[in-house]
């Protein structure tokens, strides 16, 4: 279990996504060093394909599928982005994709996923469980169930977003990344520790969904009421079995921020840095903001900036 990933994995991962996924910019802010005290490096995932990190695991995974599966199609959950991501790779490697979402979810990664030509079926968060449903799914329609980070191509897949970062920066002292399932850090952290085993590997939680913080601290996975919080992305009741099983060993804190910290990192990164962010990709700028992150040399990685108009005028007010 401890080694569902490795960092051969994550290389591997890069190889197959060169060409296929955007290299996104690393930025950097003086604005934002002498605010929070550190020089600051951000890996800009806003920019990636579908608008998020998303897209390095959804396109990892499902190429490998054979070509008689990728016929028949694949079925994922996700609250937004893994669900564009995923239905992303499909048009491009010819697939179907049938994505369950949350009837609540935004409608701009609603109204995006049926625009990149997903069958979308929609389902009540709190009432209803998506995993059953997507087992389900698959079973009765013969489709591959590809998970937002239950799997071990798409958590090596995320983790390139670190490799292009710290080939970029050489070492720092911290990598900061947004927690939901676990699957982004679990792969950044593989990739980190194996380049520069002193960095410390720092993931951030809004502090409704701090289920990863909580399961760390107890040692063993634990389940939170189904959280409510503008970073829709990252609420996650409990950590995944796979991810837990790398983060226990490689994460090193957890970090959570408060909604009104979330709002006020997306406000600094648009007037300030010139940068759409959404909440969940936010969270790593508002725990520096806030102070709770102190480190010489910090790597941030902005997870997405899939919010619409309306609902990023909707949180500002």
């Amino acid at each position: 279990m401890d080694e569902i990933v490795s960092f051969a994995d994550v290389e591997d991962a890069a190889d197959r996504l060169e060409g296929i996924a955007h290299r996104t910019p690393v930025l950097t802010s003086s604005t934002l060093d002498e605010l929070v005290g550190a020089e600051v490096f951000l890996k800009c995932e806003n920019f990636q394909r579908m608008g998020a990190f998303k897209f390095r695991g959804a396109y990892n995974a499902i190429s490998r599928l054979d070509q008689e599966q990728l016929q028949r199609g694949v079925v994922a959950y996700s609250s937004g982005n893994h669900a564009q991501a995923v239905a992303l790779a499909c048009r491009l490697l010819g697939a179907k994709a049938v994505i369950l979402m949350p009837a609540d979810a935004p409608a701009a990664k609603l109204d995006a996923t049926r625009g990149y030509g997903a069958e979308v079926i929609t389902f009540d968060r709190y009432t209803e469980n998506r995993e059953e449903l997507g087992r389900k799914l698959a079973g009765e329609r013969g489709l591959a169930l590809i998970p937002p980070y239950e799997n071990a191509h798409i958590m090596a897949g995320q983790g390139t977003a670190a490799l292009e970062l710290l080939t970029e920066t050489g070492p720092l002292d911290a990598l900061v990344v947004p927690v939901g399932g676990g699957g982004l850090i679990a792969g950044c952290s593989t990739a980190a520790k194996a380049l520069h085993p002193e960095i410390r590997v720092i993931g951030v939680e809004p502090e409704t969904a701090d289920d990863t913080r909580q399961s760390l601290a107890a040692g063993e996975r634990v389940t939170i009421p189904v959280p409510r919080s503008i970073a829709d992305g990252l609420t996650a009741a409990v950590p995944g079995e796979l991810t837990f099983s790398v983060n226990r060993r490689l994460v090193d804190e957890i970090a959570v921020v408060s909604e009104d910290e979330i709002r006020a990192a997306m406000r600094l990164a648009f007037e300030r840095l010139k940068l759409v962010v959404e909440p969940s990709g936010a969270v790593g700028i508002a725990a520096l903001l806030a102070g709770r992150i102190t480190a010489p040399r910090v790597g941030v990685v902005i997870s997405g900036g899939n919010v619409g108009v309306d609902r990023f005028a909707e949180i500002m007010r």
